[in-house]
């Protein structure tokens, strides 16, 4: 008989990742205009992905059904938005 170990570590460590997510109503809320990009990393950790185009950088913490959003122009934040998050 195989031991169940090697099919619930996956779901532990998915488990223990989504309780650490700093992708929180709280967090979010310290998110202001004119912030530097270093300053929200620090509050929302390394994004999940960023796009770049021409001065302007798009980044996107969490996944497709909870995340925030953060629009940089010059690396200071211009405009933010969040879906789902508690």
């Amino acid at each position: 008989m195989k031991s169940p170990l090697p099919l619930l570590a996956p779901l532990a460590l998915a488990l223990l990742v989504a309780a650490c997510s700093k992708v929180t109503a709280e967090n979010y809320a310290k998110i202001k205009a004119g912030m530097a990009y270093t300053e929200v990393t620090a509050i929302l950790g390394n994004p999940a992905s960023c796009s770049d185009f021409a001065g302007f950088k798009a980044c996107r913490w969490g996944d497709d059904k909870s995340n925030v959003t953060v629009r940089f122009v010059g690396d200071q934040v211009v405009l933010h938005s969040a879906d789902n998050i508690k």
